[in-house]
């Protein structure tokens, strides 16, 4: 995880010769899912939450964009603070599709439950204008979030956002 933090400063902090930087708002849903499996059988369960939060659009040349963002994620008893790092690949002058890891912060774990979460993602993006764009992204949840595990038991979470940003 350590080396994960160490990558991520160092691609922020890098890009110091970097063109254009564009911050923003974005705001969505979140359709979250927790998988469970144990002995063989595997149970999953969906809620539906929202996230709102802060990007930045890092131009590092015209066929690659770095954006981090820092959102707030609550869904039912879940609630986190989700920091993807995503490559941003514009296609055409509207369309870019997106992919990289993302970490999550889990701020209500209760006992026995990780409260850091690591997966990767993968989406797309359309600008509507020059300031709003709407995106779709899923997050594959990686990280067994319980701690101590036995063996054979892993407890993760997934979700898929959908929302619109504001370019500022």
């Amino acid at each position: 995880m350590k080396k994960l933090f160490l990558c991520a400063a160092i691609a922020v902090f890098g890009l110091t010769s970097v063109s254009a930087q564009n911050f923003g708002l974005k705001a969505g849903a979140d359709f979250a899912s927790m998988k469970f499996k144990a002995e063989g059988a595997s149970v999953s369960t969906s809620e539906t939450g929202f996230y709102i939060g802060a990007f930045a659009d890092i131009d590092v040349s015209e066929s690659f964009v770095f954006q981090p963002s820092v959102m707030y994620v609550s869904i039912d008893e879940l609630d986190q603070i989700a920091i993807p790092l995503m490559a941003k690949i514009p296609v055409s002058e509207e369309f870019s599709v997106l992919a990289g890891p993302s970490l999550g912060i889990l701020l209500d774990t209760g006992e026995g439950v990780k409260s850091l979460n690591f997966g990767v993602e993968a989406g797309a993006a359309y600008d509507i204008s020059e300031q709003f764009f709407v995106e779709a992204r899923y997050s594959l949840g990686l990280a067994n979030l319980i701690e101590d595990a036995p063996s054979g038991y892993s407890s993760k979470l997934s979700g898929f956002f959908v929302g619109v940003g504001y370019k500022l």
